[in-house]
């Protein structure tokens, strides 16, 4: 059974890790650069970006997830997206440029403008949950879109990577969590 890491420092890592083991993955919580030893995937959970950059340095795991990310599959939603991206608007900041996109930070407005929509996904209609999320603006060529929203990719892939800009954790479907643990045992 895989072990899939939840980055614990902020935002819903909980409800994560209970999608992760609703898809079947052992999960853990990770809090330190040594507790990236024993996992074979990580997923960064939502949050505020910043914040998350501010405690990965009180932590000193900022290079820890970077060297992480070269070896092994990573998962982002919505803060965790914006971190994987390889470049980051409104405004510009630090980002793991572990995945080839350009991110918008909250483009889809206030905390208000939050929304629950449905989405054409790989196996049916999806359930997606955004809350103050990114938008991906542009994409590498190595990155392919599993789903779009109004036009704008939502969920994508890079054959390793995952990023997703709504929060799959706060659906009950695991479809989303299990597309990742096939990429963490090596079935995609």
């Amino acid at each position: 059974m895989a072990i899939v890491g939840v980055l614990a420092l902020q935002g819903d890592f909980e409800a994560h890790r209970k999608a992760l083991e609703r898809a079947g993955a052992e999960a853990v919580e990770v809090r330190t650069a040594s507790d990236l030893d024993s996992i074979d995937g990580l997923v960064i959970p939502g949050g505020e970006s910043s914040t998350m950059l501010r405690l990965l340095g009180l932590e000193n795991m900022f290079e820890a997830l970077r060297e992480f990310g070269l070896r092994k599959p990573v998962f982002g939603t919505c803060a965790g997206t914006i971190l994987l991206a390889r470049k980051v608007s409104n405004p510009a900041q630090a980002s793991l440029g572990l995945m080839d996109m350009e991110v918008e930070r909250n483009a889809y407005g206030r905390q208000l403008d939050s929304h629950v929509a449905r989405l054409q996904a790989e196996g049916g209609e999806l359930e997606a949950v955004f809350i103050r999320a990114p938008i991906i603006r542009k994409l590498g060529p190595s990155v392919q879109v599993l789903a779009s929203h109004n036009g704008d990719p939502v969920l994508v892939d890079d054959g390793r990577h995952m990023a997703a800009t709504f929060h799959p954790e706060l659906s009950e479907d695991p479809r989303v969590h299990a597309l990742f643990l096939a990429r963490v045992s090596g079935g995609v």
